[in-house]
């Protein structure tokens, strides 16, 4: 039995873990849960599977928590180091990091230090400082929950490391693969939420309409997989059937295939290296018809090219690109600026940010509150 914690288990990830972990429950235990505000899904959430520990960010909304748990066995925990505190706690074996944003970064960090297994869907914590991160994780100790890198992470199987030539990270194109380009200014935040693949939250589903989601897997990538920029390739193949592929030195490409399904990649994080039983819909190729593939349009889609940027440069640029980003994206759902602007507005903030090549985590903290304060003035 293996006590799991799951971050961020009121979102997408969050959710499909915990199905899981019902269908794994005489392999894991959950023994902590988080979220930052959705307290009454979380309560749901404590009264099945009767966690020790429980962190909820907002300090209001965890007294309501705690009244209505008053007596039991959970501890809850808040503040802005409740994540950290309860991933060090002694008896957690695996912490399933599906925060979103660089909140992720301090709690992934103590998780690594502390030698427990870290299956990571926070992307931000290697796209802000993978530098710092990957030093510190022994083999396989991160593991990822991303279907992209998931599918990598597989694929390697099939060679030693020395023989990549590149990785092949698919897209599906998100809601705007076919729109047509001089229309995106006037893009409705419920139209950019329409995803034709995934279910997912808001932040990250606008960053598929953006393609800046596939910029944070090229930097994500990069670090755990160690590569350069040059290796990694990004193809929108709109049917999300192949998750992604690695293309070796004699030509050989092994790629991962499924129908869409989150919990295919969260499972085999937590059994890895083994595989076990998951109840999901039949194989039928035959069914699926044709697979389509094509290059991403990098003008229509400038996001791309900033994250191939960012991988390239490192140092803080990373943090910057992510910090800004996470504002522009909930000032686009707020209204206050166009769809096409979310890149703009990053890459204005990127190229007068202060760039550090080695920077320690402080700074990395202080260049990602520098972006945010920064993109809150383009928005003025």
């Amino acid at each position: 039995m293996k006590n799991i914690v799951v971050l961020g288990s009121t979102g997408s990830i969050g959710k499909n873990t915990l199905e899981v972990a019902r269908n794994l429950k005489d392999t894991f235990q959950v023994v902590g849960l988080s979220s930052n505000s959705r307290w009454e899904l979380l309560a749901e959430q404590v009264e099945e599977f009767k966690p020790r520990y429980v962190a909820l960010t907002d300090s209001g909304l965890a007294e309501k928590l705690k009244q209505r748990f008053h007596g039991s066995q959970t501890k809850i925990l808040t503040g802005n180091h409740c994540l950290q505190e309860i991933v060090v706690k002694p008896e957690v074996d695996i912490v399933v990091s599906a925060v979103v944003g660089a909140v992720g970064l301090p709690a992934a960090i103590a998780t690594i230090e502390q030698g427990k297994t870290l299956a990571l869907a926070n992307k931000e914590s290697l796209v802000m400082a993978g530098h710092l991160v990957m030093p510190l994780a022994k083999k396989n100790q991160i593991l990822p929950v991303d279907s992209e890198h998931s599918a990598i992470f597989q694929s390697l199987h099939s060679g030693k490391p020395c023989e990549v030539k590149r990785v092949i990270i698919t897209a599906s194109g998100g809601p705007f693969c076919d729109y047509p380009a001089d229309k995106l200014s006037e893009v409705k935040p419920a139209q950019a939420l329409k995803h034709p693949t995934w279910q997912m939250g808001q932040k990250i589903t606008i960053d598929s309409a953006t393609l800046m989601n596939k910029a944070l897997e090229i930097i994500e990538a990069k670090w755990l997989f160690d590569l350069t920029a040059e290796q990694i390739d990004v193809v929108i193949h709109p049917q999300s059937i192949i998750h992604s592929m690695v293309e070796f030195c004699d030509g050989s490409v092994i790629a991962q295939m499924g129908l869409p399904d989150m919990k295919v990649p969260i499972q085999y994080a937590l059994t890895y290296p083994e595989r076990s039983p998951l109840d999901v819909r039949w194989f039928d190729l035959p069914a699926l018809g044709n697979l389509t593939f094509r290059k991403p349009d990098v003008e229509k889609f400038p996001a791309l090219r900033l994250g191939y940027h960012a991988a390239r440069e490192g140092g803080t640029t990373g943090a910057t690109l992510n910090a800004a980003n996470e504002v522009a994206v909930q000032a686009f759902l707020d209204g206050q600026i166009r769809f096409t602007e979310i890149a703009s507005h990053v890459e204005k903030v990127i190229n007068h940010h202060h760039f550090i090549k080695n920077p320690c985590l402080e700074e990395i903290l202080a260049a990602d509150a520098w972006a945010r304060q920064e993109m809150k003035k383009c928005l003025i």
